[in-house]
Order: structure tokens, then C-alpha cells, then sequence
């Protein structure tokens, strides 16, 4: 069956049918496959009347994904993750270090994740591991270089060096279908319309900001909550309400245009993260680089 069905499936179509869904745009998908945006949707086409399953939605200029073309998008990008990672190791000779660097999911989600490349770049001698949890890391006792951590949980062990991260800007931000629906939000009264989502660890809640705008009536007991910021954020892009989040997270939805922050880009600043190591191991090459590399990237964030 495997072999019949490959020959069937080109791979040619799953190539272009997996740039087309990263870079939302078939012109876009043509342009790094050097072949003509015709070849893409030809490409794409084969694979939806195969399969009698329609993978994007073709919404003026833009390709959007349905849900089966999401689905299919995110094994395909895994598989096409597994080939490239293959394809390293065959070729690779040792690296002379190894970065563990322990982050909270969201912060690695939403901000490290996609720049990570940028650093592998500069310093192609370094291999990360990226592990992320909300678990408390021992610096001391465990494997991990670097904890960037959120909020004030706990004092660290004596010989930790705790670097504060920029203040982040907290705003309310929606997908920009809800401002083009029935009610906008021009105004802070405007919210009164939408589903609140809640960001339940951020350390600005939708109470606090409502202290702030006394004279706005929302009904904050009600809503959608999470644990987590980016699945917050994730149901904003998705268009199920407003969230009040981060605009560190929020860089690429907002850059993308996935998101907008309605009633700009002012709100009250926190101090949310802190970059935790050992100061006996602070001068460490691979530690210094990252430091100085991860710093630079939120001075440009922040500007």
C-alpha cells in the first residue's frame, strides 16, 4: 500500500502544498520552490481532487487552511521537520556544545521558537535543546544552562545571576475579523460586544484593567479562560474574543497582521520574565553568546 500510494502522491504536491500552508500564500510558496504560482496550485488542486477533501480556502489574495488542510498541514510540516533533522545528522560531525536552555511553553512558543534559527546561525557550533515547562528548574543540580522564567515564584539557590527582561506592554487584542463584524472596537465601551478571554498566569488580568478604566462596565466573570498565554492568544488569532496579553507574545500575530491591538499599543507594563544561570558559569561561550544575543533581540522587540 505505502509504495502504491506513493506513487500516486507526489511528493512534489506535498512540498507544495506544505510551503503554501506556512507561508499563507501560494505566490509566496512558488517564490521558494522556484517553480511558477500555477505549478503550486496545480500541485494543491491534485491533492484536494485525490482526495475529495478541499485544503484551503482561496479568500481574495490570501490562502487560508480549512481544518482538514490545518490538520494535514501540521503532520506534513512534522514529517518535512523529521526529514530535514535526518538529513542534518547524516551529515553532521560533532558539535562542540550543547545550549539547554529551560523556558516557560508560552514564552517558547510564541517568541523563542521562530528566532531561534537566527541564533543557530550566528553560532553554528551550538546546538540548543529547548525544553519547555512551567516546572521550577534546579540550575545547580539539573542540566540546564539557561531558565528563563515568568513571574516571581521563588528566590533561586545562592550563585544564580537573575537578569530582569525588558518591561512588556499588556494591551487587549482581537483578530482583525472582529473588527471588520458587526461591533469594532474603537472605544474600551466597544468590548462590552465580545467574549473576554482570560490569560489566567499573566500578571495583568482583565481586573486590573478595568480598575484602570473605571467608567467601562464588562462583565469579567464570564469568558474564556486558559493557563496559558498562547493558547490565549491562539483562540484570539482564531477570532473567539479579545485577550489581554503581551506584546512581547504577541510580536509575530501582530507583525502578521493575525492580530491587532484595537485601542493601541499603550497598557500597563510588567515585569514578567527574568533570564536565570549560574554566575560560575555566566563566561561560558555558548551562555555569553545566547545572553547577549536573546538581550539584543528584545532591545529590537522593545524598540
Amino acid at each position: 500500500m505505502g509504495f502504491a500510494m506513493q506513487h500516486r502522491v507526489p511528493l512534489k504536491a506535498i512540498q507544495a502544498f506544505e510551503a503554501a500552508a506556512r507561508l499563507s500564500s501560494f505566490a509566496l510558496a512558488a517564490e521558494e520552490l522556484f517553480v511558477t504560482p500555477s505549478a503550486v496550485s496545480h500541485q494543491i488542486k491534485l491533492l484536494e481532487d485525490q482526495f475529495g477533501v478541499q485544503l484551503f480556502h482561496r479568500v481574495h489574495r490570501a490562502v487560508v487552511l480549512t481544518d482538514s488542510g490545518r490538520r494535514y498541514a501540521e503532520e506534513v510540516s512534522a514529517a518535512f521537520a523529521r526529514i530535514d533533522l535526518a538529513t542534518r545528522e547524516l551529515g553532521r560531525t560533532e558539535k562542540s556544545d550543547i545550549l539547554t536552555v529551560h523556558a516557560t511553553p508560552s514564552f517558547a512558543t510564541q517568541w523563542l521558537m521562530p528566532r531561534l534559527a537566527r541564533f543557530s546561525s550566528l553560532n553554528p557550533d551550538v546546538d540548543v535543546r529547548l525544553n519547555a515547562s512551567t516546572d521550577t528548574v534546579d540550575l545547580v543540580a539539573e542540566t540546564v544552562d539557561i531558565d528563563i522564567r515568568y513571574g516571581m515564584k521563588r528566590l533561586q539557590p545562592a550563585g544564580t545571576m537573575v537578569l530582569t527582561f525588558p518591561p512588556e506592554t499588556i494591551v487587549p487584542m482581537c483578530s482583525p475579523a472582529l473588527m471588520n463584524g458587526p461591533h469594532p472596537i474603537r472605544t474600551p465601551d466597544d468590548l462590552v460586544h465580545h467574549t473576554l478571554i482570560h490569560s489566567e498566569v499573566c500578571l495583568v488580568g482583565w481586573r486590573d484593567w478595568m480598575r484602570q478604566h473605571r467608567k467601562v462596565k464588562l462583565d469579567i466573570s464570564r469568558g474564556l479562560r486558559f493557563d496559558r498565554s498562547f493558547m490565549a492568544l491562539s483562540a484570539a488569532v482564531d477570532g473567539l474574543g479579545v485577550c489581554l496579553e503581551s506584546l512581547l507574545l504577541a510580536q509575530r500575530e501582530l507583525e502578521t497582521g493575525r492580530l491587532v491591538a484595537p485601542l493601541g499599543l499603550d497598557g500597563p507594563k510588567v515585569q514578567g520574565y527574568t533570564f536565570n544561570l549560574l554566575k560560575a558559569r555566566a563566561e561560558l561561550p555558548k551562555i555569553r553568546n545566547f545572553q547577549d544575543w536573546l538581550f539584543g533581540e528584545l532591545e529590537k522587540a522593545s524598540a
